[in-house]
């Protein structure tokens, strides 16, 4: 997985002050390690946008004004409930020999044939999972085969267990929906119809 720097200031906690960090284009955000204090600190907001908004997870160097660097990634991430923009991040700090529990996009490869024949719609129904494993195991995105899929299949976290890289699990019910392929909307319809008609 790659690892992208993000400069970071350290922060008073005081009230109000959070409001006024991001009305400068500043994110508040805290860096937390089990068993260790936490630390207040801000990020650039179009910086860390391009990071949120990838495709891609990333290992994030937080690297303070001292010149001292820390190891993270994104745990959590609070919107603003309007405008949807970030207001708070949560970065979690970890070191190499670590077990990690981190989320990563999916990345659909292939043509589905019950979409490209079948006339069907692909249902994304999680559009990350969590992982579980050492950082240097980590994925920066997990790539699932659509191309032998047909109308009205399922893939779920059971099914793509094997796609993650050795020693890494995927977290959750393993019965859970992840990718469907839908029928074309008529069909359903119709299926509707005419099941209503026989009751």
């Amino acid at each position: 997985m790659e690892t992208r720097a993000l400069s970071v200031n350290l922060r008073e906690v005081k009230k109000n002050k959070a409001a006024k960090l991001r009305k400068i284009g500043l994110i508040p955000a805290v860096v937390y390690h089990k068993g260790d204090e936490t630390i207040a600190i801000s990020v650039d907001e179009i910086t860390l946008d391009k990071l949120v908004h990838s495709s891609e997870s990333h290992m994030i160097d937080l690297e303070y004004p001292d010149g001292k660097t820390i190891r993270s990634f994104i745990k959590d991430l609070q919107f603003h409930p309007v405008t949807d923009k970030v207001i708070h991040v949560d970065f979690q700090r970890f070191s190499a020999d670590e077990v990690l529990e981190m989320e990563v996009p999916i990345h659909l490869e292939g043509e589905c044939p019950g979409v490209k024949i079948g006339g069907g719609k692909i249902q994304i129904n999680m559009h990350t999972l969590t992982l579980k494993g050492l950082p240097a195991n980590m994925p920066e995105h997990l790539s699932i085969e659509i191309s032998t899929l047909e109308l009205g299949q399922t893939l779920h976290i059971r099914d793509i267990q094997v796609l993650a890289p050795e020693g890494v699990m995927i977290l959750g019910d393993a019965d859970a929906s992840v990718i469907s392929v839908m029928a074309p909307r008529k069909e359903t319809e119709a299926a509707t119809e005419e099941g209503a008609a026989q009751a």
